[in-house]
């Protein structure tokens, strides 16, 4: 786990990022605010050396802003020989390219563009499956699936029907539950393109997921609340994400 928080990161925290390793074969999903420094220490190394791919669900910031120190990291350390994979849903590489004052092309050598939700890919030990998730920008549910290990997640998503077949039996659904509504300053009328927590439960209920993490909360929200509202719908175990927290699945 590299972040948890929504919108923006709590002191001590960042938002959405986890790190996906199987076989040898390591997979970032999603780069929000403060994920990279996380990301460089668990690699070891300042220029991101042992990244094979990466997926990220939007191109919201909390997200996917992340990705580009990533791109610096590797940019700046001459580490362009083998661009590293990336899978992303549309608006994502038009933003980080943004982010540069004169691009000349250096952020297709550092990376290699693969569009979600999409086509079947086969990273590594891995089967990426994707699908349109309702969000305020496109946003791509992704599936892992890889001998017998399955780990699915959400991004940022409304309740929607896809949900149970993305985390069907999944070992790990990594769901959002962003439970705004523990805050006053919820907007009230708008479209629901958030789940809350007992969204979350109710969804991984219907995948017949083996555990359910809880992710992208909003910042100040009790957790173990959320916790408590998801395992009124959710029989398996419960996690909350939180940063540096290590998932062994078997």
């Amino acid at each position: 786990m590299l972040g948890s928080c929504g919108a923006w990161p709590e002191p001590g925290r960042a938002c959405s990022g986890y790190v996906l390793e199987h076989a040898g074969f390591r997979i970032v999903i999603d780069l929000g605010y403060g994920t990279l420094a996380r990301l460089l220490q668990h690699l070891g190394s300042t220029s991101a050396d042992g990244v094979d791919a990466v997926v990220i669900t939007h191109k919201h910031p909390d997200h996917m802003l992340d990705l580009h120190g990533l791109f610096r990291a590797r940019w700046f350390s001459g580490r362009t020989d083998t661009p590293i994979a990336v899978y992303a849903a549309e608006g994502v590489r038009e933003r980080l390219i943004g982010l540069e004052e004169d691009d000349d092309g250096a952020i297709d050598q550092v990376f290699a563009w693969h569009r979600l939700p999409g086509k079947r890919y086969q990273l590594g030990p891995f089967r990426l499956d994707s699908w349109v998730l309702p969000h305020f920008v496109p946003n791509a549910g992704v599936r892992f699936t890889a001998d017998d290990l399955t780990v699915a997640y959400t991004g940022d998503t409304g309740p929607d029907p896809a949900l149970a077949e993305l985390g069907r039996d999944a070992d790990l659904f990594i769901v959002e539950a962003t439970d705004r509504h523990q805050h006053e300053t919820a907007p009230a009328g708008r479209p629901r393109l958030h789940l809350t927590a007992r969204d979350a439960g109710e969804a991984a209920s219907a995948a017949g997921a083996r555990r359910l993490m809880l992710s992208h909360f909003w910042p100040d929200n009790d957790r173990q609340l959320s916790r408590e509202a998801a395992s009124h719908v959710f029989d398996g175990q419960i996690l909350l994400a939180d940063e540096g927290l290590t998932v062994a699945l078997d």
